[in-house]
């Protein structure tokens, strides 16, 4: 089912912080629009000039921003939804508190389209910021880059709106297959973090902020090199570092793809265990370690090791997969952070998700669609 006809902004108001849009409509068309009223619409995500917001909804998107204003559900107010027996739920109300029973909103939001279409959707709003400070560097570990945010985060308060990190491999593949894309730094380095703090007040001191907490943090042998945008095109060179790792791992090879989280002060734990784990799996497989540090969602890909056979490697996707995901798991985080089940993933829901769990679902999906006619064979 296309909903791509149905992209009208019904209403934006300003004074309430919302706007009223319907599923077909671009997320990148609709950040233009908030900001045409001086406001931010803070989802973010690498596939913004195409992805539709039903859709970021229906999977419950997360982004870059996720570590200043949450996941897509925390950004939605109201929604319109066509249930699998042909009624239509307007539950289009840009409320902040409304306890009037359950709130069903959050039945869809999330739910791959098993429950019901989404059609339409009340959008939180924030204030455009006005100051924002980017910077590069280069630090001694996932440890130190745990250590950076902490203190990122103690002395710029609720600013920092990204914490990012990657390793030294992504930054080889995007430097040496995305063109125009350099390494800021003549040194080589192991681990880099992208940090953006951003504010609504025009004249907050972003720019010293992130100086001061670059030059203390060298001082304390977390960073090792830093370089901060001086300019918005700087900015969006440094961005580009991080959001064409995916693209440049397509030239080298098979890559077996893993979406997951554990509690933010385990994730140089996880770096560390998963990295022994794939040497058990496929000897000499090369780990692709980047994503969102800020909000403990790592994106831990692994590329085929040099020489090998694409459909040999890709036939340990199994393997691979069972190897990160038990780690994971045992480690109190999640399997699927936030590219949601679909097909790919119902083994592993089965496998991991408590019985209980399961049993709600699957009440809820029969109560809602007992035909199985919404997006049958996914999720559930």
């Amino acid at each position: 089912v296309s909903l791509s006809r149905l992209n009208r902004i019904r209403a934006i108001d300003a004074g309430n912080y919302t706007m009223t849009v319907e599923a077909g409509c671009i997320l990148a068309d609709l950040q233009a629009a908030a900001a045409e009223v001086d406001r931010l619409l803070p989802l973010s995500l690498a596939a913004e000039g195409s992805c539709e917001i039903g859709g970021n909804i229906s999977t419950n998107a997360g982004g870059t921003n996720v570590l200043r204003h949450g996941m897509a559900r925390a950004q939605v107010l109201g929604l319109e939804a066509v249930l699998p027996d042909g009624a239509l739920w307007d539950g289009l109300r840009g409320l902040r508190k409304d306890n009037t029973g359950y709130d069903l909103k959050q039945l869809f939001i999330g739910a791959e389209g098993t429950l019901g279409i989404v059609t339409a959707a009340v959008l939180k709003l924030e204030p455009r910021p006005r100051a924002t400070a980017t910077a590069w560097a280069a630090v001694a570990g996932p440890e130190a880059a745990l250590a950076l945010l902490t203190a990122a985060r103690e002395a710029s308060g609720d600013t920092v709106v990204a914490f990012e990190m990657e390793s030294r491999r992504c930054v080889d593949f995007v430097t040496g297959n995305v063109p125009g894309v350099r390494d800021p730094f003549d040194g080589r380095y192991d681990w880099f973090v992208l940090i953006e703090l951003s504010s609504p007040a025009a004249d907050a001191p972003l720019g010293e902020i992130m100086e001061r907490l670059l030059e203390a943090s060298m001082d304390r042998g977390l960073v090792r090199d830093a370089v901060v945008a001086a300019s918005e095109a700087q900015a969006r060179n440094l961005w580009a570092l991080r959001e064409h790792v995916s693209e440049a791992q397509k030239p080298e090879g098979g890559s077996i793809k893993h979406d997951v989280s554990v509690p933010i002060d385990r994730v140089p734990e996880f770096i560390r265990r998963a990295g022994a784990a794939v040497e058990a799996v496929v000897p000499g497989a090369r780990p692709v370690v980047f994503g969102h540090m800020g909000d403990g969602n790592v994106h831990y890909n692994v590329t085929q090791p040099l020489g090998m056979d694409r459909a040999a490697y890709l036939a340990q996707w199994e393997r691979m997969a069972d190897a990160i995901h038990d780690l994971v798991v045992a480690m109190g985080g999640s399997f699927s952070a936030e590219h949601g089940i679909g097909r790919l993933k119902r083994a592993a829901l089965e496998k991991y998700r408590p019985p209980v769990e399961l049993a709600l679902m699957r009440r809820i999906k029969r109560a809602l669609d007992p035909h199985d006619i919404m997006n049958p064979g996914k999720v559930i």
